[in-house]
């Protein structure tokens, strides 16, 4: 965590240079996970080498993760499945259409939600200890404010100059909080 966090801190150029040797590198790479399609590999490296760092990092990132999932059909299948909606083909025939990239950020999502829900439903499970410690402090409560409550009934009392004096500076300080 704390090496993405360090990532984060630096410039496109110097996470390239850092990570992959240099944009060329980096090209190449990308060009070797890609599949071109139509288009040669060495027009398609030209073309990578025009964009900006920032984006061939994500490229890269998005065309691995792909690969690691097994490609963009197993990346629909495993997506609709997370969202619950896999028997569901019109949703799955839309998802085929989505890039790879937003497969990859619908799946992130969707596993973090699962994630919530199951943490959430830990902590319910949890939660009867949790409401036991609650009612002890509540019943311990009562103790003390009959404490509290002896000790002003043992307080003198004020006297009518202190009385006077303490309604002045209340007063006062409402009119502070008009203005």
């Amino acid at each position: 965590m704390a090496a993405a966090a360090e990532a984060l801190k630096l410039s496109p150029l110097a996470r390239v240079k850092e990570e992959f040797g240099g944009k060329d590198k980096l090209v190449d790479k990308i060009v070797g996970v890609l599949d071109s399609g139509d288009e040669s590999k060495d027009e398609l490296r030209k073309r990578l080498l025009g964009v900006s760092n920032t984006k061939l990092v994500r490229l890269f990132s998005v065309a691995t993760r792909t690969k690691q999932a097994g490609g963009h059909d197993k990346l629909v299948a495993t997506t609709a499945e997370k969202l619950k909606r896999a028997k569901d083909k019109d949703y799955v025939a839309k998802l085929e259409d989505f890039s790879n990239g937003r497969l990859l950020d619908m799946l992130q999502s969707a596993e973090g939600r699962s994630a919530s829900i199951a943490s959430s439903a830990a902590a319910k499970a949890d939660g009867g200890a949790v409401r036991t410690a609650a009612k002890a402090a509540r019943a311990a409560k009562p103790a003390v404010a009959v404490a509290v409550a002896a000790k002003k009934a043992a307080k003198p009392e004020k006297s009518a100059k202190a009385k006077k004096s303490a309604a002045a500076v209340k007063s006062a300080r409402a009119k502070a909080k008009k203005r």
